[in-house]
């Protein structure tokens, strides 16, 4: 929201009052209160009739400086007020109260204001500055209609580039944009989006977390070209500033606030297939698709019922349309004999045709007008209303309804919708309307997490779903919603998802091909690529099928060697997996995390590192032509054994079995023995494949079971021409692949022989040591 007229002038309704001239601090054990007064005083009388700003500092975690300013702070706010957050207490500080400033440390971050007028706030990380505010930035803005706003001004220094902001399919870098957090059904192709978080990460190592559920309005070097604004109406504001020194560690401290992701079970990695949103489909039809899938060697994890499954303008009831369906039980019974699991399409919408909507009424489970009516409207279902999860009848209600359908032999659901939320409406625990729109997706979406790990087991539970805000990553999956099947919307998909990456989601989908309309054999190809070395892998779309026999032939043996692919990178996969749910950085991860001192890196949308040491960069054109970026170092093609020098651009063309896909120097991938499904023993037969290892330098590789826990670990060390491989842990057969190495002199503690992409070493033993001379 702007409230300046260009730089000198202030907009017609409303006044700033900023602070100017500390009046009073306050120090208590573990925290400052600052008072500041929005003019000089000259004189005690100045201090009638006089606004006055209170501005408080702590720290909640090393690391994190909580700011909260107030102008009146009796005013009453209805639940959500602000985002629960994971830590208690407060973090151990350091205070310095003298004649020129008041400071206040957590670990390596501080918060410095000074006394003389007017007051500036200055942020540092090891004594370097990350950003602050100055005259007129921090405000409380008084308007004319009674609508009060607080806004915060942040500088950007030249150079700095923004990240986040929730999953946005705008441009990648927020510099220059207006961003509203408050989530919509917007689609891919539109400023509005289904995950807004009010968090932002910016190359120069830091985060800025905005502790409000409502409506908050960002304006990103857009009203002042060299400040990222924030402004939320009402009486009060409270951020937190993220320190860490990396963007990695800011997303790791952000999440130890917010939540970190959940570890999705093993399976869950594996390739999806729908029935399409619109199409027709019965017992049969699933059959044909799923037995021409194993007929076809293509190895398929789960089949998704998108909505259909439940009968026309009653959705959601919960009951499988006898008319298509006279046998769920054991339909689901017969497929998961053939090995899949199965995911049901959901929303928290109840149709008034729903038997469900009279029991709802009736219990009070639906959201409410404020005249005590049930709040309806025809948009999507006829008649719908909206569960009212701040009711725990609700919610128990609501769940129960699942529990019958993972008894029946369901695994996951797809929590669709959860975006139009009205504000005209009345919750059972009094909560804001305007606070609960974008909070209501994570209720939503944590009862059903917790009903599948209740009755699955921790560990075992994943959604798909499509809205989310700050915290959502703790319930995964989320996928990217309804795109076009166009090259384009292919590019927005991935910098939505990298743009969500950056807001602290470890995990993340897209529909291959595009939902709306049906894609090009070609554009499917090219998308199933991407796909597949995406975190999670699913084909869907709106009007047709997407099994790949109705594109071409071509398509089959497209999709068959990147699934294979997958199923074969899954040990590196999962661990990359536990060290998201660790660390709370994604899988996929946008160049600038992972190259931060490259600011060539800053701007990359269009390609990506799956996990540490993988490099993928999709083809978004029907010419087969990339144009991508290598940073500094010796990249290796993965799937050729090219091996190039980085710093550089490359212009290149491929056919539908290849794409950029480059593994980073010094990396050990652990890569798998199975290739038919994505849930087996990691650690039985894998191959380590040893990439560029330099002299002095030293690679490490973590092999976990399918529950997460470290399973074997191996290192390679390199000094000079010998390298030393070690494993520890417990595997029925390792192999260590030294990938594009010709010949060695001798292997000592092993036995070696040369292979089309290299030397082939077998330790003697797992637990022992080999040494290799070059």
């Amino acid at each position: 929201m702007k409230f300046s007229d260009g730089y000198w002038m202030t907009r017609e309704g409303y006044q700033l009052l900023s602070p100017y001239e500390i009046h009073d601090v306050r120090v208590g054990a573990d925290s400052i209160t600052v008072f500041a007064t929005h003019r000089h005083l000259e004189h005690r009388g100045n201090t009638l009739n006089e606004p006055l700003m209170t501005m408080e500092f702590s720290s909640p975690m090393k690391d994190v400086i909580k700011a909260k300013f107030y102008h009146h702070k009796g005013r009453k706010r209805s639940g959500p007020s602000s985002f629960p957050l994971l830590t208690e207490g407060s973090a151990p500080v350091s205070i310095e109260n003298n004649d020129e400033f008041v400071s206040l440390t957590s670990g390596d971050t501080t918060v410095k204001i000074t006394k003389a007028h007017p007051v500036s706030i200055s942020y540092t990380y090891k004594g370097r500055a990350l950003t602050g505010s100055g005259t007129r930035q921090t405000a409380f803005v008084k308007a004319d209609d009674g609508n009060h706003h607080f806004r915060e001004q942040l500088n950007l220094a030249v150079g700095e580039t923004v990240y986040g902001l929730g999953e946005r399919f705008s441009a990648f870098v927020k510099n220059g944009q207006v961003v509203d957090i408050w989530n919509q059904d917007g689609g891919t192709a539109s400023e509005q989006a289904y995950k807004n978080i009010p968090f932002y990460v910016t190359n120069r190592g830091y985060g800025v977390f905005v502790n409000h559920p409502e409506l908050v309005s960002f304006e990103v070097a857009s009203e002042k070209v060299s400040k990222t604004q924030f402004s939320v109406a009402g009486e009060m504001l409270e951020y937190f500033l993220i320190g860490g020194g990396s963007m990695k560690n800011v997303l790791s401290n952000y999440t130890a606030l917010t939540g970190k992701p959940a570890l999705p079970p093993a399976w869950s990695f594996g390739l999806w297939l729908t029935t399409s949103f619109t199409t027709n489909y019965d017992e049969e039809t699933v059959n044909s698709f799923i037995d021409g899938m194993a007929q076809r060697d293509l190895p398929l994890a789960v089949f998704h019922f998108d909505c259909f499954w439940m009968k026309e303008y009653q959705w959601c009831d919960f009951e499988w349309d006898e008319r298509v369906f006279p046998d769920p039980k054991g339909m689901l019974e017969r497929l998961k004999a053939k090995g899949l699991h199965i995911c049901v399409w959901i929303n928290p919408y109840i149709a008034q045709r729903s038997p469900l909507f009279d029991e709802g009424m009736e219990h009070g489970y639906l959201l409410k007008r404020p005249d005590g009516s049930v709040w309806q409207w025809d948009m999507w279902q006829y008649g719908m209303g909206i569960v009212d999860f701040t009711n725990p009848a609700a919610c128990k209600w609501f769940g129960d309804k699942l529990r019958v359908l993972v008894d029946m032999g369901v695994d996951s659901f797809k929590t669709d919708f959860g975006e139009r939320i009205p504000t005209d409406v009345v919750y059972f625990d009094g909560s804001d309307p305007m606070q609960m729109h974008n909070y209501y997706t994570q209720l939503y979406n944590k009862v059903v997490f917790e009903v599948l790990e209740e009755k699955r087991g921790r560990g075992e539970a994943a959604l798909f779903a499509r809205s989310a805000t700050a915290g959502g990553q703790q319930f995964p999956v989320h996928w990217g919603g309804d795109c076009e099947a166009t090259y384009e919307s292919m590019a927005e998909s991935l910098r939505g998802g990298l743009s969500l990456g950056l807001s602290g989601f470890g995990f993340w989908s897209h529909d291959i091909g595009g939902f709306e309309q049906s894609a090009t054999p070609d554009l499917y190809k090219r998308w199933v690529a991407f796909g597949l070395l995406s975190s999670h892998s699913r084909l869907h779309g709106s009007t047709s099928y997407r099994v790949p026999w109705l594109f071409d032939e071509e398509a089959v043996d497209v999709l068959r060697r990147f699934t294979k692919l997958k199923l074969r990178l899954m040990p590196y996969l999962f661990a990359q997996a536990v060290q998201s749910t660790r660390l709370g950085i994604p899988m996929m991860r946008a160049m600038v995390l992972e190259f931060g001192d490259d600011p060539t890196a800053d701007y990359l949308d269009r390609q990506y590192m799956l996990g540490d040491s993988l490099l993928a960069a999709p083809i978004f054109n029907e010419e087969g032509s990339s144009s991508y970026y290598l940073p500094k170092g010796t990249w290796t093609h993965f799937l050729t054994g090219e091996k190039v020098e980085g710093g550089v651009w490359r212009n290149e063309r491929y056919d539908y079995m290849s794409l950029p896909l480059f593994a980073r120097e010094n990396s050990l991938i652990a890569v798998g023995a199975e290739e038919n499904r994505p849930d087996y023993e990691y650690a039985d037969g894998v191959s380590f494949h040893l990439f560029e290892l330099q002299d002095g330098a030293a690679a490490r590789a973590e092999v976990t079971d399918t529950k997460g826990a470290a399973k074997l670990t191996a290192t390679a060390t390199r000094t000079g021409g010998e390298i030393v491989f070690a494993t520890e842990g417990s595997s029925s057969g390792v192999r260590l692949l030294l990938r594009g190495i010709a010949s060695v002199s001798s292997v000592e503690g092993g036995t070696y022989e040369a292979s089309q992409d290299g030397i082939v070493v077998v330790p003697a033993s797992v637990g022992s040591q080999v040494r290799i001379k070059l």
